[in-house]
C-alpha cells in the first residue's frame, strides 16, 4: 500500500514536471534505465557463477553458465528495448512499432534456441574432454549426437517462429511432406550421403583420428572429420581427401588403428654351405624372440626352416609385438633383425645373396692357346 502511494506520488511529480503529454518519455527512460541495471546485475551474477563453476569438474554446470552469458544479456536488452518501443508505439500509433509484440515473441524463441544450441555445443566438448571424465565419450558419438540435437533445436525454433507469425504449422508440415517427396527424388545422392553418415555414426567402423584404408578404392589416411555429407581424410602425404559418405556403404574399409598387435613376418636366407647350422640358428632365434620384452609370446610365434631357394636356404620369422604404434613397431623390428644377424654370425654362418657358378668343359682351346685347366 505504501509502495503504491509512493509510486503514485512520483508519477504525479513527473506529470507536473514534464506535462501529461510527455510522460511517456519518462516511462521509456525508466524502462531503459532499469534494463541497464538488470543487464549489469545479471552480468555480474553470471561472472560469479562462472568462477564457482570453474572450481568443479562437472560436465554440465560449466556448459550451462557459459551458454547463458551472451543470450541472457541479449534477452534483457531486447526485452527492455522492445518494451520501450511498445510504449512509443502506443503513443505514436505507428504500424511498425505496433508489431513489437510479434518481434518480442520471435526474439524470445531465437534467444532460447541460441542458448540451448550453445549449451549442447559446450556440453559436447566437455563430454570429450578427459579433464571432466575418466572415460570421455567417443568423439564420433559425441559429435553425432550434438549435431542431431542442434538440428532438432533449430527446426523446432523455426516452426515456433512460423506459428508466431500466424502461419499454420500443420500446413507447413503437410507442404513439407509433399515437397519432401520431390526433394527426395531430386537430391537422392545427398540423401544417400546423409544416411551413409548416419550408418557411420551408428556402426562406428572408424572414428575421428583413426587410420583407415580401403582395398577397393585408393583411400588411405587419418580421419579428421565425419560430416553428414562428406568424411575428410588426411592422406599420409598431408593432402585432404573428401569422401562422400555413401561410398562407405559400398566398399570394404580396414581400420589399422584398432589392431591389437603388429606383425613381424620376415624370411631370412643363409648359404647352402651353412645348412648344417640351420637347426641351431633357428632354435636360438626362437629363444631370443620368446625372451624379448616387446614380443608377445602368447600370440603366434613361429621360427622354422622354410624353403630351398635358388641361392639360399630360408627360414622365416613370424611373431607379434605388444605395441601398435607405427614408430615403436619399426624400432622393435630393427632390434629383432639385428639380433638375428648377430645369431647367424655367432654360428659362423652368413646371409646368402644371389650367386652364379660357371662350369667350363674340359679341353676348350681359345685361339691356339693351351687347354684351360679345370
Amino acid at each position: 500500500m505504501l509502495m503504491d502511494n509512493w509510486f503514485e506520488s512520483v508519477k504525479d511529480i513527473y506529470i507536473k514536471g514534464v506535462g501529461e503529454s510527455n510522460v511517456w518519455i519518462v516511462d521509456i527512460f525508466v524502462v531503459v534505465f532499469f534494463t541497464l541495471v538488470a543487464a549489469a546485475l545479471f552480468s555480474r551474477f553470471l561472472n560469479k557463477l562462472e568462477e564457482k563453476s570453474k572450481l568443479t569438474k562437472n560436465v554440465w554446470d560449466d556448459a550451462l553458465v557459459l551458454a547463458l552469458q551472451r543470450p541472457v544479456k541479449w534477452f534483457i536488452w531486447g526485452f527492455g528495448i522492445l518494451t520501450a518501443a511498445d510504449m512509443a508505439g502506443e503513443v505514436s500509433e505507428s504500424l511498425l512499432l505496433g508489431s513489437v509484440d510479434v518481434l518480442r515473441r520471435i526474439g524470445a524463441v531465437a534467444v532460447v534456441a541460441w542458448f540451448v544450441s550453445g549449451f549442447i555445443k559446450l556440453a559436447e566438448g566437455n563430454l570429450m574432454n578427459p579433464d571432466y571424465s575418466q572415460k570421455p565419450m567417443d568423439r564420433t558419438t559425441a559429435m553425432a549426437v550434438g549435431k542431431l540435437l542442434r538440428i532438432t533445436v533449430m527446426i523446432t525454433a523455426v516452426l515456433v517462429i512460423l506459428q508466431s507469425l500466424g502461419y499454420s504449422v500443420s500446413g507447413v508440415l503437410a507442404f513439407g511432406g509433399i515437397g519432401g517427396i520431390a526433394v527426395g527424388f531430386a537430391a537422392k545422392d545427398l540423401l544417400a550421403n546423409f544416411f551413409g553418415g548416419l550408418m557411420i555414426y551408428l556402426d562406428r567402423p572408424f572414428a575421428v583420428g583413426d587410420w583407415v584404408r580401403s582395398p577397393d578404392k585408393n583411400i588411405e589416411g587419418t580421419v579428421e572429420d565425419i560430416g553428414w555429407r562428406l568424411t575428410k581424410i588426411r592422406t599420409f602425404d598431408k593432402r585432404p581427401l573428401y569422401v562422400p559418405n555413401s561410398t562407405f556403404t559400398q566398399i570394404s574399409v580396414e581400420n589399422p588403428s584398432r589392431m591389437s598387435h603388429r606383425r613381424i613376418y620376415e624370411t631370412i636366407g643363409i648359404r647352402y654351405d651353412d645348412i648344417h647350422r640351420m637347426a641351431s640358428i633357428v632354435a636360438e632365434v626362437k629363444a631370443m624372440l620368446e625372451s624379448h620384452p616387446e614380443i608377445d609370446e602368447k600370440n603366434t610365434l613361429i621360427v622354422n626352416f622354410n624353403a630351398f631357394a635358388s641361392s639360399s636356404v630360408d627360414f622365416f620369422v613370424y611373431c607379434f609385438t605388444h605395441t601398435t604404434n607405427w614408430i615403436e613397431f619399426h624400432e622393435i623390428k630393427q632390434d629383432v633383425l639385428l639380433k638375428i644377424i648377430s645369431i647367424i654370425e655367432r654360428h659362423e654362418a652368413e646371409c646368402a645373396f644371389p650367386t652364379s657358378t660357371v662350369h667350363i668343359p674340359n679341353a676348350i682351346k681359345m685361339n691356339g692357346m693351351q687347354p684351360l685347366e679345370q
